[in-house]
């Protein structure tokens, strides 16, 4: 049985994330599973535990990304299952970030050499491309088999359909985004020699560019064929591989409601505060400013006070 240690299971909220989308929880129950997933959790348990921990980094993100919205990707065990049963935006979004921290998390660990499967990637010219290469062909492929190969059971096609083709769209928020970095070798700064490799782009530009798809999120329906997903509404052109989906409209997230257990402009106070009002304050705190590096190996700085307007709901 799969092995992992005491930070890759307990750090983080991962308990609270469904099963499809917690490698630990899954693996504990790996006697039961079939396929890529049981493969992974008995025979690779080390890429598993970059699975968890990409997951993590998603999660991380998506608070990050909703920190002015009325839902703000809280992950208490409670309120962020309830929320993930439904095929709102919110979900296509948690979805797609977390395919995506996988992706990134485990081609980083072949990067660094965490992982014994995978390393840089493979040069194309020798005389071009050199240095360490970020290898997310193989990131894609994992996540790829973990997320997708947990298909939620006694639901309907539709949602099937639309989880996986989020999970895809978070996927490719990586995968295309890869850009090139070279270095120049010769005499005096020239370029006469140069090394260049690919590597992903930080995972607050994928996060950013998710949050795009989720503004313009389409919503869908299910063909007659039970296998397709057609737009909702006249003259919508059928959402691309990195629209983000969704089928049901989100709930308001102000008024008390169990099912999903919540209690202008989308950040603006009107609107998070649910029109219960809200107050500004002039804070002055002290934070470090003007800092310095000396060699070798210590930061200097000073103190500093900041003057900082607050907008606090009632």
């Amino acid at each position: 049985a799969a092995k992992f240690s005491r930070e890759a299971v307990s750090s983080g909220n991962l308990e609270s994330l469904p099963l499809v989308m917690d490698p630990n929880s899954i693996c504990r129950k790996a006697k039961r599973l079939a396929g890529k997933q049981a493969e992974l959790c008995q025979t690779q348990p080390e890429i598993v535990s970059e699975v968890a921990k990409g997951a993590r980094l998603g999660v991380r993100e998506c608070q990050y990304q909703f920190r002015y919205r009325r839902w703000n990707c809280t992950s208490h065990n409670k309120y962020f299952g309830k929320i993930l049963q439904q095929d709102i935006r919110e979900t296509a979004f948690v979805y797609a970030i977390t395919a995506a921290g996988v992706t990134h998390a485990v081609t980083q660990a072949c990067s660094m050499g965490d992982l014994l499967q995978c390393g840089c990637e493979a040069t194309r010219n020798r005389w071009e491309w050199g240095g360490c290469g970020d290898d997310v062909e193989f990131g894609y492929e994992k996540s790829k088999q973990f997320m997708d190969a947990k298909r939620r059971r006694g639901k309907s096609d539709i949602r099937t359909l639309i989880d996986l083709h989020n999970n895809e769209a978070g996927r490719l928020a990586v995968k295309l985004y890869m850009r090139t970095e070279c270095k120049c070798h010769g005499l005096s700064g020239s370029c006469t020699l140069r090394t260049c490799w690919k590597k992903m782009p930080h995972f607050r530009e994928v996060g950013d560019r998710l949050l795009e798809r989720f503004n313009g999120a389409s919503k869908v329906m299910g063909g007659n064929d039970g296998k397709t997903l057609i737009p909702v509404g006249q003259n919508i052109k059928p959402p691309d591989k990195q629209d983000l989906i969704y089928s049901d409209e989100s709930p308001d997230f102000c008024l008390a409601n169990r099912k999903t257990g919540t209690a202008m402009d989308i950040s603006g106070c009107d609107l998070l505060c649910c029109e219960r009002g809200y107050r500004e304050e002039t804070v002055v705190f002290e934070e470090n400013c003007l800092c310095r590096f000396h060699w070798c190996c210590v930061v200097q700085c000073k103190k500093c006070l900041v003057r900082k307007e607050l907008s606090l709901c009632h």
